[in-house]
């Protein structure tokens, strides 16, 4: 799993944002890895550990990389523009 250069990851995500990129969540994630549909997975540094082992798991079998942040899941859901925590967030293959 890559650790990320914090900026550039938190811009690639707010810009992925704005183009409607990006699936939220750990259950729509994780169904759009399973089906192949994601390129790269973005965790927090808080995800719980059942997650983390699910998305290695899958991101090997789908070939999506698997991107660890440096930041929790509060200012994920933060920069996502929406009122509650993300510890998942998935890039859409295009």
């Amino acid at each position: 799993m890559a650790k990320d250069s914090k900026q550039d990851t938190i811009a690639e995500i707010r810009k992925n944002l704005e183009l409607k990129k990006l699936v939220l969540g750990t259950e729509r994630t994780m169904k759009s890895l399973r089906l192949g549909k994601l390129e790269k997975v973005y965790m927090t540094e808080n995800c719980p550990e059942n997650v983390r082992e699910d998305l290695a798991h899958y991101g090997k079998i789908s070939n999506a990389e698997i991107v660890e942040l440096s930041v929790p899941n509060d200012e994920l859901g933060t920069m996502c523009k929406k009122p509650f925590s993300i510890s998942v967030v998935g890039l859409l293959r295009v």
